[in-house]
């Protein structure tokens, strides 16, 4: 090995060590103002240095807003919030342009006002609640992390995510998800109601009359550095063969497919490849989060069940058995066999 080589490693391991120290101040500051919701937030984070967006369904009242906005804050990240309405318009999210007058010369001119999603950390939140053409809003920026308005297009600030809630009770009046900006997510996290003891821990500490303060544990510039890292943690062949295979598995039809009697019985429409791509960088983020220099198997596999579950549509027969997506893909997960490597 190369002396320059030999430099460039020992540069990976110092970065390695320091997302792994990194990781666990974040959680340790996150963790002052949010009780408990351990696998979100380690989610969150995972879905941010892949460059991701998180969905994030639970009940009111489980600190869904909170998280996003302290996980913001410990990163020193530009927050912005855009309540989602049923008479939420496009340009109340990506912005308008206004005709503004010069007072010296009386010439009119337009101006482009930037609307929220300008922001580091953007949080939809209840994106249910309003119509698919306002959702749509966010397609771009979400895939493309930039805006057009007018025909001219604009970059947004780097890094740039969209964390999303909903809410799964109170359906009536809502306009679900259309299942192309479902897979512009890269997680669906289920957000649960907390232990006794952390709900105990809850009353304890917002019933004062102190807000505990954060101290941000890295940068812009910093988390880019990270993001950069692990896109170039290695995959093995192996792992890329049985997230691909796994993703493959989730469908009922198409070239190739050889799907098992669940996914013929239950599945109407199975994850496209986004999914096997998400599945890998889930996996190298887990990595690079626990100071390890290369994905295994294993992450792969503690990734799958929110990469998945969002992305499969199950059909009549499964919701008449009981069965939802997440049971399915629970099952292909748990089966294992997508993880022997083919010969």
């Amino acid at each position: 090995m190369s002396p320059k080589a030999s430099a460039t490693a020992d540069d990976e391991l110092k970065l390695l060590k320091q997302l792994a120290d990194a990781k666990r101040d974040l959680l340790d500051q996150v963790g002052r103002r949010v009780v408990g919701q351990h696998q979100v937030l380690e989610d969150i984070l995972v879905a941010v240095l892949s460059r991701g967006h998180a969905l994030l369904v639970g009940v009111p009242g489980l600190a869904k807003t909170l998280m996003v906005s302290t996980m913001a804050e410990a990163l020193k990240l530009e927050f912005s919030r855009i309540q989602f309405t049923p008479d939420l318009m496009p340009g109340d999210i990506t912005g308008t342009e206004i005709i503004e007058e010069d007072l010296t010369t009386g010439k009119r001119i337009f101006r482009f006002v930037k609307g929220p999603v300008f922001a580091n950390v953007v949080l939809a939140d209840e994106i249910n609640r309003t119509p698919p053409k306002t959702q749509a809003a966010l397609l771009q920026a979400m895939q493309e992390h930039e805006v057009t308005a007018a025909g001219t297009t604009y970059k947004l600030p780097e890094p740039f995510f969209v964390l999303s809630t909903q809410n799964p009770i109170e359906q009536e009046g809502t306009y679900p998800l259309p299942e192309a900006q479902l897979d512009r997510f890269m997680f669906e996290l289920k957000v649960d109601y907390p232990s006794r003891e952390e709900e105990e821990r809850i009353v304890f500490g917002t019933t004062g009359d102190e807000l505990p303060k954060l101290k941000p544990v890295l940068d812009a510039q910093e988390l880019m550095d990270m993001q950069r890292l692990v896109r170039r943690i290695p995959a093995p062949e192996n792992v890329i063969q049985a997230a691909v295979e796994l993703a493959r598995m989730t469908r009922p039809s198409g070239e190739g497919a050889d799907p098992g009697p669940l996914v013929k019985e239950y599945v109407d429409w199975g994850a496209g490849p986004r999914a096997s791509q998400y599945l890998v960088l889930g996996a190298k983020a887990r990595a690079a989060l626990d100071g390890r220099p290369m994905a295994d198997l294993d992450d792969v596999k503690s990734v799958a069940l929110p990469v998945l579950r969002h992305r499969v549509m199950v059909n009549f027969a499964a919701e008449a058995a009981g069965r939802t997506a997440a049971d399915v893909c629970r099952e292909l997960i748990d089966d294992g066999t997508w993880m022997k490597a083919r010969s």
